[in-house]
């Protein structure tokens, strides 16, 4: 079994509310460590969000049958943020033979898109990389 609340993701502080291979669904609170020097949200972190949830519901996708490895991760910023919480909702939008495609929007307290992004995960099976 993946085990997606250790490593990088606590460090983010991310909360796995709902986990699978068709949709995977995360909350975490903006901090101060998390902010750029102008005091907003790290574009970094929303990539990182990003790359995460696409590459948890890809490899639950993939399951047994390999790994997932990122390729590709383009993230657009839409909406400055300063404090509260964040919801990121990631969903597939391709899955192949060798390669995923999956979609992340990144919403506030308030429901408003603040980044939307997606990230293409390689399907390596078991004997490749």
């Amino acid at each position: 079994m993946l085990d997606v609340t250790g490593g990088f993701a606590a460090l983010l502080g991310l909360k796995f509310d709902e986990v699978s291979g068709d949709r995977v669904v995360v909350r975490w609170q903006v901090r101060p460590e998390l902010q750029q020097p102008y005091g907003i949200l790290h574009g970094g972190v929303h990539c990182s969000v990003v790359e995460t949830v696409a590459s948890v519901g890809g490899a639950l996708w993939l399951g047994d049958r390999g790994r997932v490895v990122g390729v590709s991760n383009q993230t657009d910023f839409l909406r400055a943020v300063r404090d509260g919480e964040l919801t990121g909702v990631g969903t597939p939008v391709h899955r192949g033979r060798s390669q995923q495609l999956w979609q992340v929007e990144v919403t506030d307290a308030e429901g408003r898109l603040v980044s939307r992004g997606q990230v293409r995960l390689q399907n390596l099976t078991t004997g490749q990389g």
